[in-house]
């Protein structure tokens, strides 16, 4: 392997670990999502957005850091979809910007619109911000219509562009695939398991414990459910496969392919799938402890899955309207110069993230009370 091809691995890596750890922080959506179903009364709302709100942070971080890694590691892709697909983008984009607005005025004095405006905010950023994220992604594995032609680089008659959206819809045609919409449902439903598990960790309430204990396993088989049905049409379906010399092809059982020919990501799903499992045993009888299975379990099997999207000469973006316009990581990446520069800055990666598991742990010191809440001068 030469070190281009080696370094688009790395890249494509680095993004699906950070898809990962997008997912699995949002749990914050999960939560918003139940606000009045395990928030009875304001006070319990108002635990509910405080525990949340001391994270939401970092679930919009990680997004914008995925956003840029993959901007920088593999540009055409992100001048395909985020130019082609805008309003699916701007959609999601809009639901975040629900978020912060929400969290910053919920709460302020001269709130105007009153907290039940913000919390409509955060329940939509809360149902829409995973299901539309889960049913973008569900598009690497199914296709979009889209063409890439670079030879428009050399167009001296008028703008340089490579990369044309084939449909006036402009990325909301992913919601009429039945299989892209099953995976962002399953998101949904896997947000707002973790956020149960998370509740059941981070406050300490008796009456919050039995609901959210109730809920989770309620959302907890309902996403085992959806997950599998469409985990079992992913190993049957076929996929878009590249050769030696960069040409696509449609190839039977791609994705089973990849699980058997590559069996270090198929030790990691089971691994992230026993993992999930076993959180939704715990969260059952009511530990504190589900949510790290949850977290754990969550960011194996997003891995594994995005890393069977775009290794072992996978299309990881098909285009339904020209086969030879489909993004791999080799025909899609940012130059050497770029992959190597950012190789150097992603080894400050694992400095970051032992600060935020630093902050984590400082803001989980002591569970959400009752009596914090009624006291504490600083709410969202």
């Amino acid at each position: 392997m030469d070190t281009i091809t080696l370094l688009q691995h790395y890249w494509w890596f680095i993004i699906s670990l950070l898809g990962a750890l997008l997912v699995f922080l949002m749990f914050v959506q999960g939560g918003q999502a139940l606000l009045y179903n395990v928030g009875r009364t304001e006070e319990e709302r108002n635990m509910l957005v405080n525990s949340l709100g001391r994270k939401w942070e970092f679930t919009f971080t990680t997004l914008v850091t995925f956003g840029g890694a993959f901007f920088a590691s593999f540009p055409l892709f992100y001048s395909t979809s985020f130019g082609g697909a805008f309003y699916v983008w701007m959609a999601i984009l809009f639901c975040f910007v629900l978020q912060a607005v929400a969290y910053e005025y919920r709460r302020k004095p001269a709130n105007v619109f009153g907290e039940r405006t913000f919390n409509a905010f955060l329940l939509i950023n809360g149902i829409l911000g995973p299901l539309l994220i889960g049913t973008a992604v569900g598009t690497f594995f199914t296709g979009a219509e889209f063409t890439v032609d670079r030879l428009n680089l050399a167009n001296q008659g008028g703008a340089a562009v490579i990369s044309q959206w084939a449909t006036p819809w402009h990325g909301l045609e992913a919601v009429a695939g039945w299989r892209n919409v099953l995976l962002g449902v399953a998101v949904v439903l896997l947000a707002m398991t973790l956020a149960c598990q998370y509740f059941l960790n981070n406050i300490d309430d008796e009456v919050i414990r039995r609901r959210s204990q109730s809920r989770m396993r309620l959302f907890g088989v309902l996403f085992v459910v959806c997950f599998v049905a469409w985990l079992l049409t992913l190993v049957l379906a076929d996929g878009w496969a590249a050769d030696a010399a960069g040409k696509i092809s449609v190839e039977p059982y791609k994705y089973l392919r990849n699980l058997l020919e590559m069996p270090y990501v198929t030790v990691v799903l089971l691994l992230g799938v026993v993992s999930v499992l076993w959180s939704i045993r715990l969260g059952w009888h009511g530990s504190r402890r589900a949510v790290w299975f949850g977290g754990a379990g969550t960011v194996l099997t997003v891995l594994s899955l995005l890393l069977l999207a775009g290794w072992n000469g996978t299309a990881y973006y098909p285009s339904l309207t020209d086969m030879q316009s489909s993004l791999t990581i080799s025909n899609s990446s940012s130059s050497l110069f770029t992959l190597k520069t950012m190789a150097w800055v992603s080894l400050f990666v694992p400095f970051v993230a032992a600060y935020i598991w630093y902050a984590w742990r400082a803001m989980n010191r002591r569970p959400i009370t009752r009596e914090e809440i009624r006291g504490d001068d600083h709410q969202y």
